[in-house]
C-alpha cells in the first residue's frame, strides 16, 4: 500500500505546533481499505459504548485493534490486552491500518513509528469528545496519529492545561492529524458532530487513533 501515499502531499499539511501538523487528504486513498478493515474488525469486536469511572456513558461508540485495546469503566482508564466484553484477544492490527500509520508519522516528523494500539471511534450526530490529554500510555513522547473518514468534523487542539485557549481544525474525510514530542499532551477534542451524509460511511464519522502504548 505504500505507493498509495505517493500523491499525499497534494493536500498538503497545516501546522498546529512544532511537532503537530495536520496532513490533509493523506489517508484518501488509503479510505476504502481501511473501512473495509474497520468492517471486518467490528464484525468480531463490534463497536460500544463504554463507562467513565463515574459511571457517565461516553458519547462516540468503540472498539479496538492491535496488540492493546483502549478501555473505561468504574475500574479506570486503562489499556487491555483481551476485550472484557468477550474474553478474547482483540483483532489483530490490518495492514494496511499499520502501514498508514507509519507513513503518516513519518511525513509528520516522527520516523521509525510503530504503533500497538488502534482506538476506533464511530461518532453519530451530535456526539463529540470533551477536552482530554491521552496520557494512559507509558511512552507521552511517541505521537498520536488520528485518521479521519466520513462526516466532517471540527477538531479542538489546546494547550498543556484545560483552561488555555483552542485552535479549532476542519478535519475532512482522509485527513490525518499527527502530534507528539513537544506536543503530545495537548488537550484535544471533538466537537458535537453535526448532521450530514457521507457516500462511505453514511451518517457517521469513523476516527482511526493509533497509539503506541509500550
Amino acid at each position: 500500500m505504500s505507493d498509495l501515499f505517493a500523491s499525499a502531499a497534494v493536500g498538503g499539511s497545516s501546522m498546529l505546533g512544532p511537532q503537530a501538523r495536520v496532513l490533509h487528504g493523506f489517508a484518501l486513498q488509503a479510505a476504502p481499505a481501511l473501512l473495509h478493515g474497520i468492517a471486518q474488525i467490528a464484525a468480531q469486536a463490534p463497536f460500544r459504548r463504554l463507562s467513565t469511572p463515574g459511571g457517565r456513558r461516553i458519547q462516540v461508540e468503540m472498539t479496538n485493534c492491535g496488540r492493546y485495546g483502549w478501555y473505561s469503566d468504574r475500574r479506570g482508564y486503562r489499556y487491555e490486552a483481551i476485550d472484557p466484553d468477550s474474553g478474547r484477544a482483540w483483532p489483530a492490527m490490518p495492514d494496511d491500518f499499520l502501514q498508514l500509520a507509519v507513513a503518516a508519522a513519518a511525513a509528520a516528523g516522527f520516523p521509525g513509528y510503530r504503533p500497538d494500539a488502534c482506538l476506533i471511534n464511530r461518532y453519530r450526530p451530535g456526539a463529540g469528545m470533551g477536552l482530554h490529554q491521552d496520557r494512559d500510555e507509558e511512552d507521552t513522547r511517541a505521537p498520536i496519529v488520528s485518521v479521519s473518514l466520513g462526516l466532517p468534523a471540527v477538531f479542538l487542539f489546546g494547550g498543556m492545561t484545560r483552561g488555555e485557549p483552542t485552535v479549532r481544525v476542519p478535519l475532512a474525510h482522509g485527513d490525518v492529524a499527527v502530534w507528539g514530542g513537544v506536543d503530545r499532551m495537548r488537550f484535544h477534542g471533538v466537537r458535537p458532530l453535526a448532521p450530514g451524509h457521507d457516500p462511505a460511511t453514511g451518517d457517521f464519522r469513523l476516527n482511526l487513533t493509533f497509539r503506541k502504548v509500550r
